[in-house]
């Protein structure tokens, strides 16, 4: 397999500031991986594929979103039946180090900026794939400017993904923080009372806005962040499934595979063998 460095000169016409482009996933290993001098990010529209990156195998599906950066080295492979369809937004390191200089303290160790052997990735649920699809729409087809990709970037990371997941713009304030910090493990894993306790409202007053505007009851909210925290751990860890159900605040091993399959309809090691990358061994 040989290896590329693509260049964002290649890409760009006279005064556009990134590239666009819908593509469907080739089945196949790819003949080239690449590098590139620009930044990117791409997600999966409809149906599956392969991502080929940093030496390791990574299943693709729809909804998944991954911010590639400089140093990472990649390619795609279609699977299955319905190969997937990509779409792909790159513009120059130049952009990457002007959000950075400006909005650091929000972005550091996030989508672009980390240091994590593998890019970041995201699931988006299906409230943040049509934002997202609703402003890829005006960037494909409006001017290819620096204040276009830059409006783009930023309403990406900070609207998009600024939300947790179910999570709309017509919850208020003092829920939409309450979800945010149950996001955390230490939060979580205490369950319905620590989502209240983040809340700072009344358990009935948190119930009743709960189901209004989530359409759920804290313990199941509770239950789908812990879910989303397990799958995340079933994909990209070694640890057992006995020690994520502890990760997640479920000590009844039956009780975390129940509600597992209940939110991801297969179970743990299922879901372990699907998602998990895998690792290239090189060729001797």
């Amino acid at each position: 397999m040989r290896r590329l460095t693509f260049r964002m000169g290649n890409y760009l016409r006279g005064g556009e500031a990134f590239h666009f482009a819908r593509k469907r996933l080739e089945p196949g290993p790819p003949r080239v991986v690449h590098t590139h001098d620009y930044f990117e990010c791409f997600w999966i529209e409809a149906g599956q594929g392969i991502h080929w990156i940093n030496g390791a195998k990574a299943p693709l599906g729809a909804g998944d979103l991954v911010f590639v950066r400089l140093s990472d080295t990649h390619g795609f492979q279609g699977k299955g039946s319905r190969p997937g369809i990509m779409v792909n937004v790159s513009f120059p390191a130049s952009s990457a180090e002007h959000l950075a200089d400006r909005y650091g303290a929000d972005l550091d160790g996030r989508f672009f900026w980390t240091d994590e052997p593998m890019p970041r990735r995201h699931r988006l649920d299906e409230a943040q794939m049509a934002m997202l699809k609703r402003l890829a729409r005006d960037l494909e087809l409006g001017p290819r400017g620096l204040a276009q990709i830059e409006s783009f970037l930023l309403a990406l990371m900070t609207r998009v993904l600024g939300q947790p997941s179910g999570v709309t713009e017509h919850v208020p304030a003092w829920l939409s923080a309450a979800c945010q910090a149950v996001q955390d493990p230490a939060v979580f894993r205490r369950g319905a009372a620590g989502f209240v306790r983040s809340a700072g409202r009344s358990h009935e007053h948190v119930c009743r806005a709960t189901r209004q505007f989530l359409g759920l009851s804290p313990s199941a909210y509770v239950n789908r962040v812990r879910m989303e925290h397990a799958a995340r751990l079933l994909a990209g860890s070694d640890e057992t499934i006995s020690d994520i159900a502890l990760d997640c605040g479920l000590e009844n091993l039956s009780h975390f595979y129940r509600v597992f399959r209940d939110h991801h309809q297969m179970t743990p090691r299922a879901y372990r063998r699907r998602h998990q990358v895998e690792i290239v061994q090189p060729r001797p």
